[in-house]
This record gives C-alpha cells, structure tokens and sequence, in this order.
C-alpha cells in the first residue's frame, strides 16, 4: 500500500486551468500584437522590394547615374549641378560588370546592360558639352 501512494506521488497530472490561462495569455498577446500593427504609421510608400537579380542591379546603377547627370530630381528640393566624377564612375561600375560577366549572360540581360551603357555614354557626353560651355 505504501507503494501505491508513492507511486500516485509521482503522476503528473494536467491542469484545466494551466491550458486555460495559456490560452488567455496567447489571445492577449495575440490582441496586443494587432494594437500594435494599428498603431504603427503606415507609409503607403513603402512597397515590397522587386526580385535582386541582374537587371535590377544594371536599373539601379543606371538611376544613380541618371541622377548624377542631372535628369532626376528629387521633389521638393533645388535642381543639382550634375555631378561628372561620380556618373563616370557609375558608367564604369557597369563596363566592369559587361567584361567580368562576358559570355555569361543570357542575350536579354547582355540586350540590357549593352542598352544601358549606350544612352548613359550619350547621356554624359550631353552633359559634359553643356557644363563646358
């Protein structure tokens, strides 16, 4: 008989009211997490980031150096000079990628950044010649 209570000792035994408070606990921080997405400012601009692949990275060297010479402005403040050093460099950001990626390229993505090259090398000859004169 002795052994039977200590063995009765040793059984675990739930809780209703554990499972019930648990479960109390997961709605409350369940409704705190929504308060707090409510709460937060949404920026509409914000917008999910497209895919990071090969034509994405020619799209932003080609913005940054279109900005650079001059034709993007940012809304609200004073037109820039263009700035040459810096578009030079991005042009030859993109020369670099079109002689280390040689023959590994699809014909869209060499179509791409073959394209690219072309009008910034236009672009930056417009503007060096006006910003001579």
């Amino acid at each position: 008989m002795a052994e039977e209570k200590n063995n009765s000792k040793k059984k675990i035994i739930v809780d209703e009211d554990w499972k019930q408070q648990a479960k109390k606990d997961k709605e409350v921080l369940a409704a705190k997490e929504e308060a707090e997405k409510k709460e937060a400012p949404q920026d509409k601009r914000l917008q999910p980031l497209p895919e990071g692949d090969f034509a994405a990275l020619i799209s932003m060297l080609f913005t940054q150096t279109l900005f650079s010479l001059g034709f993007i402005n940012v809304q609200g403040q004073e037109k820039r000079e263009p700035d040459l050093t810096l578009a030079k460099y991005n042009i030859d950001m993109l020369e670099t990628l079109e002689q280390k990626t040689k023959g590994n390229l699809s014909d869209d993505e060499q179509q791409a950044l073959t394209t690219a090259l072309n009008e910034l090398r236009m672009a930056y000859v417009k503007v060096s010649g006006q910003t001579e004169n």
